[in-house]
């Protein structure tokens, strides 16, 4: 029996993120910034100074994409690794003055995005959508907390 892909919930889910991932490319290529960057960028924005493995907790990624993603964000002027004075073995990750300077329009224009793959939901849509999808995160959550 064939499946059809308007009935698969992992094909549904991968276009999803496919098209959410292309917007957003769009939308940041005037920055230079990769869809894959946007979430450390974020979390250095949150606090600057975090290390490696800091930002691969709280993103979710593994330690070979982070280091991948962060390599790139230096060589592009993005990022700045500085020896932690406390652990030799550390770098912590610092934002450029490049970075910084466009961290608000950079926001915004992300902010852009979820606007429109929302568009057409009110707001109890909203709602009940990211609950179910918060549902099924921790229902695939292999560290359940």
């Amino acid at each position: 029996m064939a499946i059809r892909r308007q009935d698969s919930l992992g094909y549904q889910i991968g276009l999803l993120s496919r098209l959410f991932d292309r917007a957003l490319e769009s939308e940041l290529a005037m920055y230079k910034v990769l869809p894959g960057q946007f979430p450390a960028l974020v979390m250095l924005y949150q606090n600057d100074g975090l290390t490696q493995a800091d930002l691969c907790q709280r993103i979710n990624v593994e330690q070979p994409t982070m280091a991948n993603t962060l390599n790139r964000m230096e060589r592009d002027g993005l990022v700045q690794r500085v020896g932690d004075p406390d652990d030799k073995r550390r770098s912590l990750i610092y934002l450029t003055d490049r970075a910084m300077a466009f961290k608000d329009d950079l926001i915004e224009r992300a902010r852009q995005v979820p606007g429109q793959a929302l568009a057409g939901l009110d707001s109890a849509d909203q709602d009940k959508l990211f609950h179910i999808i918060g549902k099924m995160i921790n229902n695939l959550r292999i560290d359940k907390d």
